[in-house]
């Protein structure tokens, strides 16, 4: 099996078989980290955008534990896909308490459901997601090591350029999706706290895939010649594989009670320097509207880097790879980030 490496990066990904394939492509790192860990795994919410290639990744990087992703699966295709991967899969509502109760209690979860576009026309599905969910999983497995998913977006704006919030700064953000988040945070935290099951909540950053991110969305509007917002100036970005990889390698470095870890690149990035970047691989001169405020949404992964090291995708392979998906016509999500948006309406 080949590893993800910067050794092994290719110069373009031909197709979307070739991308779920790097992005389902361990590290020697998560390897290691994975012989330490024992038991199976439960994925909840496995049905989103990045659950197919994290479980995956994880059955790739150790064949022998037993791996059962859990959602509605009303896509049929997926289920099949996941089941040719050698993953169990299970249809569940994670919103009724007695299929939640009827899942197996394995000893490792990762816990990946929520409602993030949709909060504002809909904010109490929103909060019954991101809240009463985690507060049937939490109790329920009570014994399982439970990383959870969450987001950069649980903190205030910080100065920007800078190095943004390191893990220590007490959320307090805008907008009713990110409370609802920072809610499902302290669920997990007081019931690790009352049961003493040790947990990580993942503050991911912006994940970088070829169909859909933050560099898709900018390299998008500098094609199509349309004005990149600059007002959010500033971004964390990650190669979705990396993301993936350190995901799975927290289940090794998780803590009683849980506790959060930003996940993303080892630098902030500039929107305006990232269209520029873009305008000279797609050979169009990039159009900006408004100026960069003075801060942003944005943290640092410092304590991620130390534990896992740093990604194995720099930003100019990523951009790379973007913008020559986008020139021969790669398939795409038609699904934007908004990381533009500065009230946290989503």
């Amino acid at each position: 099996m080949e590893l993800l490496s910067p050794d092994t990066l290719p110069a373009r990904i031909e197709d979307e078989a070739a991308l779920e394939e790097l992005l389902s492509r361990p590290s020697a790192g998560l390897l290691d980290d994975l012989r330490h860990i024992d038991g199976d795994v439960l994925i909840l919410g496995i049905g989103g955008k990045i659950g197919p290639t994290l479980a995956r990744m994880l059955k790739r990087a150790a064949p022998g534990k037993r791996v059962v992703g859990v959602a509605r699966f009303s896509d049929p295709a997926l289920k099949a896909r996941l089941e040719g991967w050698g993953i169990g899969t299970l249809p569940a509502d994670l919103l009724d308490r007695e299929a939640v109760q009827r899942l197996p209690r394995l000893p490792n979860v990762i816990f990946m459901a929520g409602r993030k576009f949709g909060t504002t026309e809909e904010p109490p599905f929103a909060w019954a997601m991101n809240t009463y969910v985690p507060a049937l999983v939490a109790d329920t497995f009570r014994t399982s090591r439970i990383v959870a998913y969450s987001t950069l977006c649980v903190y205030p704006f910080a100065p920007a350029p800078g190095a943004g919030w390191d893990e220590a700064v007490p959320p307090a953000p805008p907008g009713e999706y990110a409370n609802s988040c920072v809610g499902r945070e302290r669920i997990f935290q007081y019931f690790s706290g009352r049961h003493g099951n040790p947990g990580r909540q993942v503050r991911l950053n912006y994940a970088i895939d070829l169909r859909y991110g933050i560099v898709h969305d900018v390299a998008r509007w500098v094609l199509e010649g349309r004005p990149v917002p600059l007002e959010m100036g500033y971004a964390n970005l990650i190669w979705q594989g990396d993301a993936n990889d350190h995901i799975l390698r927290s289940l090794r470095h998780c803590t009683a009670p849980a506790s959060p870890l930003n996940i993303g690149g080892g630098a902030n990035t500039s929107i305006r320097e990232l269209a520029l970047a873009a305008g000279r691989r797609l050979g169009r001169e990039p159009a900006f509207q408004g100026r960069e405020a003075p801060d942003a949404w944005i943290n640092s992964t410092a304590e991620a880097c130390r534990l896992f090291g740093p990604p194995q995708v720099p930003l100019e392979r990523m951009l790379d790879w973007v913008c020559d998906w986008m020139q021969h016509g790669g398939p795409q999500h038609g699904k934007p980030t908004c990381y533009e948006r500065r009230d946290g309406r989503f």
